[in-house]
């Protein structure tokens, strides 16, 4: 997730004809589609930017697609969704500090007069506050959609690194990457054969191949709200379990096992300017790689495909709008 959701007041110009661009709308629950949208005008702290690509949560984003997102302040339909987002700034704001040309990495907008921005990124251009936008290499490319995930995993493992990650998606991976890269080996659980492949460095195994009840601390990005009663029987005495994913469900756990246990229960919060920034200096000083994570790429104009497609194919673990037509 983004710092905090995107919410639908504007940040500058309100009342105030604006341009306009194309952007993702989630209309209602399961209906999806390009839209015009009218954006307001940017003041002097703002940029406008140039979307080059956006990234498609299989997380929260699914949450919205299907209409079991916990209530958000803002929550309602029409919304543009999308936190991940990339592009190049083409208007820059007296007090904005940023120059014309600068690539940057913005995580969610909230610059729409007619449509809810809930996340706001997933669209062809943005207005945004640039205390919001983090410079990024020119190098990094369509990679650069993956800060938000990279900041959400330093936010929880780069401190206190766990010996087990469920979970090997775009997120599992850059957080055993993160590992790794600290001198650590976890074992990584992973139930989809498909996306068992890819570890370096750490072992990726079904959990019912892992016979190992002494974890020190286990990192959970599953989203599975009842998986926390077996992760209990997994903990070494006075472990530790983070929940890293995103649970639309309540999430709760039975008494004695945690008791005996004397176990802990952490929740990784969403992740700070500080997060992204660690790990945007690691990522540029090569220590910290995204290759391979970006697994499909489709035209903005097939939004409803790609969608479709990040939410059901289990070999698809990053799909990414490409909005540079501008068709």
């Amino acid at each position: 997730m983004s710092e905090s959701p995107a919410q639908t007041t504007p940040q500058s110009g309100a009342g105030q004809a604006g341009p306009q661009a194309r952007a993702v709308v989630f209309e209602a629950p399961e209906r999806l589609n390009l839209q015009t949208v009218t954006l307001v005008p940017p003041g002097p702290d703002d940029v406008v930017v140039d979307i080059h690509y956006s990234g498609i949560s299989t997380g929260t984003e699914r949450l919205l697609w299907k209409g079991t997102m916990p209530d958000f302040p803002g929550l309602g339909y029409p919304l543009v969704p999308g936190y991940e987002s990339v592009g190049k700034v083409i208007e820059a704001g007296s007090q904005s500090g940023l120059r014309v040309g600068d690539q940057v990495f913005v995580p969610g907008a909230r610059c729409y007069a007619d449509v809810r921005g809930i996340f706001g990124g997933a669209a062809e251009r943005l207005v945004v506050s640039a205390e919001r936008v983090i410079p990024v290499p020119e190098g990094l490319g369509e990679r650069g959609v993956l800060l938000a995930l990279a900041a959400t995993a330093w936010h929880a493992v780069a401190e206190a690194p766990p010996d087990l990650i469920v979970g090997h998606g775009v997120l599992g991976r850059l957080m055993a990457r993160i590992c790794v890269l600290q001198g650590y080996h976890p074992t990584v659980w992973e139930t989809d054969e498909l996306r068992r492949a890819g570890g370096d460095g750490y072992t990726v195994v079904h959990p019912d191949a892992d016979e190992r009840t002494d974890y020190a601390r286990i990192c959970d990005v599953s989203g599975d709200a009842g998986l926390v009663d077996t992760l209990l029987g997994r903990i070494a005495h006075g472990g530790e379990i983070v929940l890293a994913g995103f649970y639309s469900e309540r999430v709760s756990f039975g008494f004695p096992m945690a008791f005996m246990r004397e176990a802990r229960l952490r929740v990784a919060a969403e992740w700070q300017r500080a997060d992204l920034d660690a790990a945007v200096r690691r990522i540029e000083a090569g220590e910290l790689s995204l290759d391979g994570l970006i697994t499909h790429c489709l035209d903005a104009d097939e939004a409803g495909a790609a969608y479709r497609v990040a939410f059901s194919d289990p070999e698809c673990l990053k799909m990414i709008l490409d909005w540079r037509s501008g068709s």
